[in-house]
């Protein structure tokens, strides 16, 4: 029996409870958010090919929602961005999350991650509603927040070169940099809006989502690159050049192997020639290792370690 002033069930609630206990307890086991996000994901597509309209229909966003008589069900601003309306609608959203939400979370971390993720998954969802107000047609995937990160990525990093799934006639896996990954899909929507080419693709979210993560960008990183080439005087060398460098300090990453996990992680980071693949394993290496005076998490970020108490310091 479903709840008609709020339109939910107990299978939606089932899926919310999904979504955020996801992610309490990635942030609680510090898991990347990426990963985290992921898999909430498929649980919930899980749920909906099952129940569909409990999933879909009561919990994506409809831009009817923004009138006044409808306020209670603004909290589908939240749960829309964990709803698919198809397989190959979640394939091709989480495909292309995995290799840009990794490499730009290991950048900034879990919180600011999921914060840009969130805010601009909803910016998204705002603006299409904004161009079709009264539309009782559901907005649902998490594409808003995937473009929302694309434009953080290439406001902050915008030089930096990643792996990532580019849309040439068909989706190819290549090493390009950030910034004319963003271009490239930016004109493609652009292309799409001009021409008001009719599809079930909600364009507008995209572009919504992606100018709100240049802005929250700005907002909350800067363009790193800039601000730590001056504040570590670097002179003539060039940041992104260090950047390049897939040198690691082994031996300073050795003197914090303290349990057999860490060993286990080292060895692979060791042993693994795979550039993304060690990253990963680098990754889940420093959100593991602890300070060796104190005993409190270590903080990372460009190449950097340290204790918040100031108790030690090195790079790798």
């Amino acid at each position: 029996m479903a709840i008609e002033f709020l339109q939910i069930s107990t299978i939606s609630l089932l899926a919310i409870a999904i979504m955020i206990l996801s992610l309490l307890i990635g942030a609680w086991r510090k898991i990347m958010m990426t990963y985290t996000i992921i898999i909430a994901n498929f649980l919930v597509f899980l749920l909906s090919i099952f129940y569909p309209n409990e999933i879909i229909g009561y919990l994506g966003f409809r831009p009817a929602y923004l009138s006044v008589d409808q306020l209670p069900q603004l909290y589908t601003l939240f749960t829309s961005m964990f709803v698919h309306s198809g397989f190959l609608h979640i394939l091709g959203n989480m495909f292309v999350f995995f290799f840009m939400g990794v490499a730009f979370e290991q950048r900034i971390g879990r919180k600011k991650f999921l914060v840009i993720y969130l805010i601009t998954g909803i910016c998204g969802a705002l603006t299409h509603s904004v161009l079709n107000l009264g539309s009782w047609v559901p907005v649902v995937g998490a594409s808003g927040a995937i473009f929302g990160i694309l434009g953080a990525f290439a406001y902050a990093y915008p030089r930096d070169e990643v792996v990532m799934p580019v849309p040439l006639g068909i989706m190819l896996i290549m090493r390009i940099k950030v910034i004319y990954a963003t271009i490239l899909f930016a004109l493609l929507e652009t292309v799409v809006v001009i021409f008001s080419v009719q599809d079930s693709t909600a364009h507008f979210a995209h572009l919504g989502g992606l100018v709100s993560g240049v802005i929250l960008a700005a907002v909350l990183i800067g363009k790193k690159a800039e601000k730590i080439k001056q504040s570590n005087n670097l002179g003539s060398t060039d940041y992104m050049q260090i950047q390049k460098s897939d040198a690691i300090n082994f031996y300073h990453l050795a003197e914090l192997v303290k349990t057999p996990e860490l060993k286990k992680i080292y060895h692979h980071i060791e042993k693994e020639n795979v550039l993304q693949v060690r990253n990963i394993w680098l990754d889940h290496f420093l959100e593991k290792i602890t300070c060796p005076v104190c005993n409190k998490p270590l903080n990372h970020f460009d190449r950097k370690i340290w204790c918040e108490q100031n108790h030690f310091q090195t790079d790798y």
